[in-house]
């Protein structure tokens, strides 16, 4: 029995529809380059900026006396590859501050009485503490250091020097002297403590990005956004009404994260609420307003999505959540403290596991309310020129 006629297999439809994709793709040009841009993105990422290794970390070297033994570890030190000398005091004070903030990841001190410790036998001590709140930032420092102990004073503690300390029982390959490690923050090293603060962030990224700019597509596909704004209501205050909700379910969302760390992986809360609370608030903004500008570029909520991804992906991967933020080249970083994850991350850690203070958040909270600016004044300029 015969079918109807056209039903039949034809190649010359089926070539004309796969044209018509093709045709299809090549008018929408963001797709196509999300297509280009993301694999490109990821290559680069992976193999350039991804490295689980960090070196040149910083390190600020409390010394109560300098004399040759001092000088010859913070050389080998530097020579590891790993340490990065970016100061040197007498002020313990100083080195805390410094590990507070994060601007150093290590912190030697050098004791008063350590050359004559060395030189009479006794057992020397060194302190070395590290910012762990990252345990993967300092694993291989910690582990390069240990093994310069046994090597770092070879060439001063010969001769004469040599005998006190073989006396005292040292033996062939055994250190002068004793390094003691403290590592700060999170002395066991657990992963939850790091992972669960920096899941606020990621979490808020996500969501707050994509509601907003999948919300405000969608009002604009559907024409109720033109009509709004047909009204005496400005620009700006249909933007801020229309992410004020989002706050709120930010916000909710900050609460279940903080109850599950606190009650289902104990990670300690060391700072104020408020302090955090503050802090949150302004990254909130500033996510919602990367939401407000992808809206006023997408077309459609397709678009929207693609381009979410396309900002989140970076964020993920640059920001120091899943990789040490120190262990990639200098480009990357420069990246990355473009991004408010950055700076959202060392803000809930710093307040969490540090108890950090508005005074101590500050220096991350400005380029926040900085970002928050410029890409909110970017969104409202494009607002107005296709909607007005």
């Amino acid at each position: 029995m015969n079918g109807a006629p056209g039903t039949a297999f034809s190649v010359a439809r089926l070539y004309a529809v796969i044209l018509k994709e093709f045709i299809q793709l090549r008018r929408d040009r963001l797709t196509f380059a999300m297509m280009i841009g993301v694999p490109l993105m990821q290559l680069t990422l992976f193999g350039f900026a991804i490295n689980s290794d960090p070196k040149q970390l910083p390190t600020i070297v409390v010394a109560q006396e300098h004399t040759v033994f001092t000088r010859s570890v913070v050389h080998a030190m530097q020579n590891s590859g790993y340490f990065r000398i970016v100061a040197s005091t007498d002020d313990p004070r100083v080195a805390d501050a410094a590990l507070a903030s994060g601007t150093a990841q290590f912190a030697l001190t050098v004791p008063a009485g350590f050359a004559r410790d060395l030189q009479r036998g006794a057992r020397a001590q060194l302190l070395v503490e590290a910012d762990a709140t990252d345990p993967s930032a300092t694993g291989n420092a910690i582990a390069a250091l240990l093994q310069l102990a046994t090597t770092a004073l070879q060439h001063d503690l010969t001769g004469p020097l040599a005998a006190p300390n073989a006396a005292a029982g040292g033996t062939a390959g055994a250190a002068p002297f004793e390094l003691v490690i403290q590592r700060r923050y999170n002395p066991e090293g657990i992963t939850q403590y790091n992972i669960v603060p920096g899941l606020m962030g990621v979490i808020l990224t996500m969501t707050m990005i994509m509601m907003t700019a999948l919300g405000i597509t969608r009002e604009v596909e559907r024409g109720t956004m033109e009509n709004l704004l047909a009204t005496p209501v400005q620009p700006i205050e249909v933007m801020v009404g229309k992410i004020a909700p989002y706050v709120v379910i930010g916000y909710v969302q900050v609460a279940v994260i903080l109850l599950a760390a606190r009650f289902l992986f104990a990670v300690p809360f060391v700072g104020h609420m408020a302090v955090l609370l503050l802090g949150t608030l302004v990254f909130i903004a500033a996510n919602l307003t990367v939401g407000i500008t992808i809206s006023s570029v997408a077309r459609n909520q397709t678009q929207a999505m693609q381009m979410t991804f396309f900002f989140f992906l970076p964020s993920l991967l640059l920001s120091g959540f899943m990789f040490p933020f120190r262990g990639m080249p200098e480009w990357a970083q420069t990246i990355g403290e473009v991004l408010p994850l950055t700076h959202f991350l060392r803000i809930i850690r710093g307040v969490m596991l540090k108890g950090n203070s508005l005074a101590d958040i500050w220096p991350h909270l400005w380029p926040l309310l900085l970002f928050t600016a410029l890409v909110l004044a970017v969104g409202l300029k494009r607002y107005r020129r296709t909607l007005d």
